[in-house]
């Protein structure tokens, strides 16, 4: 295959507050085009929610780091905190799903209590439970509480002059989730 028949080259990051879609729209873009797929959350959350970002920092970073060594991936998630910097320099593109707040609760809240009544684990050995569902730092009231927080947070990045070559698809619907899942998979194949 000579360079100019080659896919182009894509590193998407896919952000956004938590329930916006993120890992959804991560999943379907690497299955359309076989781009490998990483989900920070998953790499995150040991059994018994353990979190290690405060537990094993250095290592999840070294495990993201590697993630996205890669020439071409997406990968969903916001540890904007702890590896954002890594993971915007070296992206193609970003998508920030930036639905509003009523959407993401409509999204949040069937999913949680799916989980929670399931009983099946939502990362190995993490087990969404209805005790949980009342947590400060559940989804569903993380995603109330930090919705304007987040999307301030994105604004700001999006105009970092750091991050100028980043192409960022900013999707306030499902319809524009669906225009940049189209732009960028034609752009992989292209």
């Amino acid at each position: 295959m000579t360079e100019a028949h080659r896919p182009a080259v894509l590193r998407v990051l896919v952000v956004g507050i938590s329930g916006s879609g993120k890992t959804t729209f991560s999943s379907r873009l690497a299955a359309a085009t076989g781009i490998p797929h990483t989900d920070l959350d998953a790499v995150n959350w040991r059994p018994g929610w353990r979190d290690r970002t405060s537990t094993d920092r250095e290592s999840f970073i070294a495990d993201i780091d590697a993630a996205s060594a890669a020439p071409a991936w997406t990968i969903s998630g916001s540890y904007h905190s702890t590896i954002g910097d890594m993971l915007w320099s070296r992206a193609t593109d970003a998508v920030w799903m930036d639905l509003p707040r009523l959407a993401v609760m409509a999204q949040v809240i069937p999913r949680s209590l799916q989980r929670a009544l399931s009983g099946a684990d939502v990362f190995p050995g993490c087990r969404e439970t209805p005790a949980r569902l009342f947590g400060a730092e559940h989804p569903i009231r993380y995603a109330w509480d930090n919705h304007a927080r987040r999307r301030e947070r994105y604004e700001q990045v999006s105009v970092d002059p750091a991050y100028a070559d980043v192409r960022i698809h900013r999707c306030r619907s499902r319809r524009e989730g669906d225009a940049a899942m189209a732009r960028l998979v034609e752009q992989a194949r292209a």
